[in-house]
């Protein structure tokens, strides 16, 4: 039975674990047009969690809550604890590591250096700022972990598509966050790239595994095979969120997207086709 959209997310293991994410009821208008309508989400230390759905179903949006980059219409958004409305938003987004594939880097800095300014928050190096070799010393465990280790003097400008996604992930964790989001990180890859890009997202999962991470797509293949839950959204509401076993089924994601599909799952990937007719 599918668990009911007001339905709190539990760990896979059954236990209980701190929440890093809690919105509840939110509405987000914007010149008077829902673009979320009475969404509720829980998320737990260590959990993986997809934000799936049509182009323009809200996920966006959603993300840009928890992200502490706007405010609900309505409802409550609290972010490692605190709540919007209430704290300084530059402060606790300094507390998240939120990866924009959109990232406004336009010099020729050094990967290394790209990934240090996670820590200064900034797009480039800030004036009379240096890191310390600890700080060097986890830039460069980062990009090893993203599978970069042999392109830390590479310049941005000479990166690929997926390179530069995995240097805005290291870049993100440099302070440590206990939250990540990644908005449609897979955005412009080709083939090997995104192989590439999930492979490094299991890897971070392994050896950092009290790290919760909220990832937003519209196509299943994109998921990580570490993804444990999923939250689907239509025309801003949402329809089913819980364990991805629960979610992830032929009926509620051919509702989800308006169209019949069939899912398979095998190795922990996801692949999605079209049917003839819609089962049910």
């Amino acid at each position: 039975m599918n668990r009911s959209v007001r339905g709190e997310g539990t760990r896979s293991g059954g236990g209980t674990d701190t929440v890093v994410l809690d919105a509840r009821d939110v509405h987000v208008v914007r010149d008077g047009r829902p673009l979320l309508r009475d969404v509720s989400l829980t998320v737990r230390t260590g959990e993986h969690w997809a934000l799936l759905g049509a182009n323009g179903a809200g996920k966006t949006t959603l993300l840009s809550l928890l992200g502490a980059l706007v405010h609900p219409t309505h409802g409550t958004v609290e972010v490692l604890g605190r709540r919007l409305g209430t704290v300084d938003l530059r402060e606790l987004r300094s507390l998240v590591g939120h990866v924009n594939p959109r990232h406004p880097l336009r010099s020729a800095l050094r990967v290394r250096d790209v990934v240090l300014t996670g820590l200064t928050n900034s797009v480039e190096p800030q004036p009379r700022w240096a890191p310390t070799p600890e700080q060097e010393e986890r830039a460069d465990r980062l990009t090893g972990t993203l599978g970069l280790a042999d392109r830390r003097e590479a310049r941005w400008t000479t990166l690929s598509q997926g390179e530069r996604g995995r240097v805005l992930i290291a870049r993100a964790l440099m302070p440590e966050p206990r939250l990540l989001l990644l908005d449609e990180p897979a955005t412009g890859l080709d083939l090997p790239g995104r192989e590439q890009l999930i492979e490094a997202l299991d890897t971070l999962r392994e050896e950092h595994p009290r790290l919760a991470t909220v990832l937003v797509t519209h196509h299943l293949e994109e998921l990580p095979p570490g993804t444990d839950h999923a939250l689907l959204l239509r025309e801003g509401g949402a329809l089913a969120r819980g364990p991805v076993a629960e979610v992830l089924t032929d009926d509620l994601v051919s509702k989800c997207f308006d169209l019949p599909l069939a899912l398979e799952r095998r190795e922990g990937r996801w692949s999605v086709r079209v049917t003839r007719t819609r089962r049910g």
